[in-house]
């Protein structure tokens, strides 16, 4: 396939750099201009969360409870498809740099036939929320509204999977101000469709916590139709005729894509899963545990917007480097990437060792969930440095398209070591909540440890061969 320059994207520094410390400049420069917008729309879509929960707390504790059931069940199906589909970012990237503008609008096209049949297996595991909330004994009064809510907002799962599959194509161009325009677009939207189907404004019916199912369904909807009218009216997208032609599903692409895809969808599945047994651990522990370890981890997961969206950018700048052959660059790239993460988190972790009562203070006037949240927050500024390095290494590693390996090292890493840990020492023991986050962050460390030296073997190997 003909090898063409594309249009330069936010992140290039293309030119080999006079010296090693120029070169780390551009590429923090590069990452910190392609990462700050995703961290806006990253933020914006977790506001959307928070959205749904305080306004359905509005309406009592059984209506919060349907939302936090249902959500929780949802998210399952929720994070293998965003995992899924963000295969194609690194996939563009590479094509990008290569300046195969042919091969980037395949990609395109053929990511267009995963998230189609993607959508029909996540509806049909939504569509059994039913039986399976019965099954692992839900409180019978809380399962009608939450099989209400799933219901609702699964009808937004093909328009999310389509969002996210433009989103990633538009990553891999290097091009991520769109999502940050669009993802603010949608809390507003989010935000107001809440109030007119909770509360039953504009002559629609109050549907209360399935309220914000619909809500949340229509803006998935509003979001993939806006960045689709984006991707095709906007000239930067023509070069690659993103649909430009129909293509029939091309079996050798597709696999390309899901070999990738699927091993990122795993590992954000095994993350998930690690948290929500933690928050089931702490539930056996009684309300003043739960009502802290809620607040820590929701400050925790907060922060983590930060490193994520660094790590997103991390992949696309990488991915640019491979794809023009500059495995040295590339390299450097990944390392440059992780020590922002770490950095970040670092001064998180700082801040919350001198703020760690007053920022409780902010969550609950409760004194014993305060003084408990204060001390787990603590732990949450040695959790997040942590976390800053595993999740840098794993933004680095899919630049190079390296997805199997680090999912066996995430699975084990909190399957294996993080999750024994926090049962053995938090619950066996009685070591209570302090126990339990020691295990997370024992776990998140091992897998910091291993992803780094996974890209040290990996981006070397690929050096020296240059």
């Amino acid at each position: 396939m003909p090898s063409v320059q594309p249009p330069l994207p936010p992140d290039s520094n293309f030119g080999a750099p006079a010296t090693r410390a120029s070169g780390v400049r551009a590429d923090a420069r590069a990452i910190l201009r392609l990462g700050l917008p995703l961290l806006v729309a990253n933020l914006a879509v977790a506001g959307m969360s928070l959205a749904d929960t305080v306004m359905s707390g509005q309406l009592g504790a059984d209506a919060l409870a349907a939302v936090a059931v249902g959500s929780s069940y949802y998210s399952v199906f929720l994070v293998i498809g965003l995992g899924t589909m963000t295969a194609l970012s690194p996939l563009v990237a590479h094509a990008y740099g290569g300046g195969h503008m042919d091969l980037v609008g395949g990609y395109a096209r053929q990511g267009a036939w995963i998230g189609v049949g993607l959508a029909v297996l996540l509806l049909l595991g939504l569509a059994v929320v039913r039986p399976v909330l019965t099954l692992i004994g839900i409180d019978p009064r809380v399962v009608p509204e939450a099989v209400g809510y799933v219901h609702a907002i699964a009808a937004g799962i093909p328009g999310l999977l389509g969002f996210q599959a433009l989103r990633a194509v538009s990553e891999g161009l290097g091009r991520t101000r769109p999502m940050m325009t669009v993802a603010l677009a949608g809390l507003a939207a989010n935000i107001f469709g809440n109030w007119i189907f909770m509360y039953g404004h504009f002559g629609m019916p109050a549907l209360g916590a399935v309220g914000t199912g619909v809500a949340t369904a229509l803006v998935q909807w509003i979001m993939f139709g806006f960045m689709l009218l984006h991707v095709l009216r906007h000239r930067v997208y023509r070069p690659y005729a993103l649909f430009g032609r129909r293509e029939r599903p091309d079996r050798g692409r597709i696999r390309e894509i899901l070999a990738l895809g699927i091993p990122i969808g795993g590992s954000m599945v095994a993350e998930s899963a690690l948290f929500s047994a933690a928050g089931l651990m702490m539930g056996t522990l009684g309300e003043t545990t739960v009502a802290a370890h809620q607040i820590a981890l929701n400050y925790a997961a907060f922060m983590f917007m930060v490193p994520v969206s660094m790590h997103s950018a991390t992949t696309i700048h990488v991915g640019h480097a491979l794809g023009r052959g500059a495995r040295i660059d590339a390299r450097r790239a990944g390392f440059v990437g992780i020590g922002l993460c770490a950095l970040l988190m670092v001064g998180s972790a700082l801040a919350l060792s001198v703020a760690n009562d007053a920022i409780a203070a902010m969550y609950t006037h409760d004194l014993p969930v305060r003084s408990l949240a204060a001390r787990l927050l603590l732990l949450a500024g040695v959790f997040q440095v942590s976390d800053g390095l595993q999740v840098g290494a794993m933004g680095a590693l899919r630049g190079f398209k390296d997805a199997r390996w680090p999912l066996g090292i995430t699975i084990c890493s909190y399957w294996a070591v993080g999750f024994p840990l926090a049962f053995w020492g938090g619950i066996v023991q009685g070591g209570g909540p302090v126990s339990v986050w020691w295990g997370l962050i024992a776990g998140l460390t091992v897998s910091a440890v291993l992803l780094n030296l996974r890209y040290l073997v990996v981006s070397r190997r690929l050096a020296v061969a240059a």
